[in-house]
């Protein structure tokens, strides 16, 4: 295993993060005084098996290059295996068939525990059984809500992005918007597709999705401009991640349009948006904690047996949202890169 410490920028389409954190002698005893968890089968008889030495866990996702969204989950992932003694391999890239390939590295490097994003959740069926026929317990976040339990995985992390998309559509009534264009900028994402439509489900205004390529700003840029320029009767832009969001805000202006900015997700920089008013709200799926939670289930789950939600429920880090009347609560953690 490979343990080179991590960039600065996230990792991205073709390219891996990896990195380490030292395992502490106190939390190296307490992983060898559990092979007595619950559950059963080739995971259970790989409990406790960490004993000489570190419990590798590998946290591979679907993180597009120089996202801080993604930065946030691994910052949560590295201080939940920096607690637990845990050594930790963080990967990740945007094509579903490369992020399985690392699903498979990861089994071939024999990881005590595997946490997985199913952003495509098609792609990533063998992989994630081949793990599990291996004895390696592989739990979820992120994406892949409704495809957790059907594929096998203990636990999963993360929002419900229906539930949050229809709570945003309910918000936009309230806020009298008539035409929302729903901005998603990777095609065939089912998380990014379930906020749409859960935005359609309860909006009582005409809901329109625009796709980009989430990967070329200047792109994403350009299509939106010229949509709004096409459509001055677009009078809301949702879209789905932070960094989109302040993109959007100067393509509203290049356009001319009267339409207001609201978003998923948030960083440092959204906050100050916020704040000023040039985005109304953003809904907070608290990434940090998902990447926390996610590590830390995995060493609960070889050390103590435990299995959050039963592993019948998904745990639930969001939706929130932030507006500019509680902004100031969370700006603080935005800007040390934890919200």
């Amino acid at each position: 295993m490979i343990t080179t410490p991590p960039p600065q920028a996230s990792s991205g389409s073709g390219a891996s993060v990896r990195l380490a954190v030292a395992a502490s002698a106190a939390l190296l005893l307490l992983v060898g005084c559990s092979a007595s968890g619950s559950g059963s089968g080739a995971a259970d008889a790989r409990l406790g098996s960490g004993a000489k030495g570190a419990m590798k866990v590998a946290l591979v996702t679907h993180g597009g290059e120089g996202d801080a969204f993604w930065e946030r989950v691994r910052k949560g992932a590295e201080a939940a295996a920096a607690k637990d003694g845990v050594e930790l391999t963080y990967e990740s890239d945007s094509d579903p068939a490369r992020q399985a390939q690392l699903v498979r590295d990861a089994i071939g490097e024999r990881v005590d525990g595997i946490a997985v994003t199913l952003a495509k959740p098609n792609a990533m069926r063998a992989p994630v059984a081949e793990a599990r026929a291996a004895g390696i317990p592989v739990v979820g976040l992120n994406s892949g809500i409704d495809a957790w339990k059907s594929q096998g995985l203990l636990e999963y992390f993360g929002q419900d992005e229906s539930v949050a998309g229809a709570a945003v559509g309910d918000k936009l009534d309230a806020l009298k918007a008539k035409h929302a264009l729903c901005v998603i900028h990777e095609r065939g994402n089912v998380a990014l597709e379930a906020r749409c439509a859960g935005v359609k489900k309860t909006f009582g205004g005409e809901t329109e999705n625009l796709y980009v390529e989430g990967t070329d700003a200047k792109a994403v840029d350009a299509v939106l401009t010229a949509r709004l320029r096409q459509d001055p009767g677009i009078d809301e832009v949702v879209t789905m991640g932070a960094q989109f969001a302040l993109d959007a805000v100067e393509s509203v202006k290049a356009a001319g349009s009267r339409a207001r900015v609201a978003t998923f997700d948030l960083n440092e920089d959204l906050t100050q948006a916020v704040r000023n008013g040039s985005v109304q709200f953003a809904v907070d799926q608290q990434p940090y904690l998902q990447g926390y939670l996610a590590i830390d289930s995995l060493w609960l789950y070889r050390t103590n047996g435990n299995v959050s939600g039963g592993g019948v429920a998904p745990v639930l880090t969001g939706p929130a949202f932030v507006t500019r009347s509680n902004v100031a609560a969370v700006a603080r953690f935005a800007a040390a890169g934890t919200r």
